[in-house]
């Protein structure tokens, strides 16, 4: 009985009003009357982003195809790109690459790190040919809880005066952190549905600049179902070209209007207040986070790392088994070592103290050291002062 608490970092809780405007009737998506409701979508979709020139598109797919969708419409078979890998997702963000037939040179990070800005502006410096032709940044690492400054990465493109394409993996950060499409000159940035937007997984949203675009028009690279042409054909009429998502698409519609309704300053004043009190929490647990530097800490993702002593597994089982909790695991060599606190798209302060009050019971049950009550205690007393 009662409510499950969904604390991974994805799939979000999807909210009761977001489930309502799914629940409907099929459609012609090809009838006169279609178009009036796709262009609502695809008109504010920008806003989110702060996108003002280039264009936005959904496909019926994840976040994951958008790596996909993104490269094989801007680059050249074969090319060479650049990519920072300092966690699971950016690791998948280069192997989608490398699968497609393209050379990535790799600049490794130690997990729980940041890229090095002055690696990537040194790599690019070095490219004197300009034979790299694009960056590919994850802007928070969910494996992690790290942020990435994006900002800090476009202007050390600018610095080494390289022409290289910024792709920005914003899955776990759209729709919750602040993010700047048109300020950082991003050239194509890729989300999901299922988190930031609180809705199921199924729609894959790509975010592209002017100069993404027209690339889009020479590149010879195969392309069939991720083909952006017909997209921009069909959606410069108010239709998509090939069978939509439509109960997803009815609940983006209403999702856009919640996050526009709160103001995406807000959106992201809110995340940064809850992630501080999960932060606190954690510190009052005598635990550390996976992020090794306040700067880089995530604010839709908390990676804590349990003792030595210690499988990070064993509180995922408790939580879920005995509190109706469920928390993300620690993947690859962070397997065990990890176990992840999420904290964003529909949540507030209540809900997230009482996520940290069933943490609080498996840690103690896993027999991990902690004083029951400390750390709801750190979190409640920073929200009290904030919210």
């Amino acid at each position: 009985m009662g409510r499950h608490f969904l604390q991974i970092p994805g799939p979000t809780p999807v909210p009761d009003r977001l489930q309502r405007a799914m629940h409907r009737q099929m459609e012609d998506h090809r009838s006169a009357v279609f178009p009036e409701f796709a262009r609502r979508i695809l008109s504010r979709l920008p806003q989110v982003v702060h996108q003002t020139r280039g264009e936005a598109f959904v496909f019926p797919a994840s976040g994951s195809a958008m790596w996909e969708a993104a490269l094989v419409n801007t680059q050249q078979p074969g090319a060479r790109l650049l990519a920072p890998r300092f966690g699971q997702f950016s690791h998948l963000f280069i192997q989608t690459a490398r699968n497609l037939g393209y050379t990535v040179d790799v600049l490794e990070e130690p997990w729980g790190e940041a890229p090095d800005v002055a690696r990537i502006e040194a790599a690019l410096a070095a490219d004197t040919a300009h034979a790299i032709t694009g960056v590919l940044l994850v802007h928070n690492e969910t494996a992690t809880g790290v942020t990435s400054d994006v900002a800090a990465v476009r202007a050390a493109i600018d610095r080494a005066k390289h022409p290289a394409l910024l792709y920005v993996d914003g899955v776990s950060s759209i729709a919750s952190l602040d993010f700047r499409f048109d300020d950082w000159r991003v050239d194509c940035a890729i989300t999901g549905s299922q988190k930031g937007f609180m809705l199921p997984a199924g729609l894959g949203i790509l975010y592209m600049s002017e100069r993404a675009l027209a690339l889009g028009e020479t590149v010879t690279t195969p392309r069939a179902y991720f083909d952006l042409r017909p997209m921009r054909a069909n959606n410069a009429q108010g239709y998509f070209p090939s069978t939509p998502a439509l109960s997803l698409l009815y609940g983006l519609d209403e999702a856009l209007t919640m996050l526009l309704d709160e103001g995406m300053a807000q959106v992201a004043a809110r995340h940064r207040t809850l992630a501080n009190g999960v932060r606190a929490a954690v510190a009052a647990w005598g635990l550390s986070t996976c992020a090794r530097r306040a700067a880089i800490a995530s604010d839709t993702v908390t990676g804590v790392v349990v003792p030595a002593d210690r499988d990070a597994r064993t509180v995922i089982d408790l939580a879920f088994r005995r509190y109706d909790l469920a928390l993300g695991s620690g993947l690859a060599e962070l397997a065990g070592k990890v176990f992840r606190i999420g904290h964003l798209g529909d949540m507030n302060a209540l809900t997230l103290a009482a996520a940290l009050t069933g943490v609080e019971m498996a840690l103690t049950d896993a027999g991990i050291a902690i004083t029951p009550g400390s750390g709801v205690g750190a979190a409640q007393a920073h929200w009290r002062v904030t919210t």
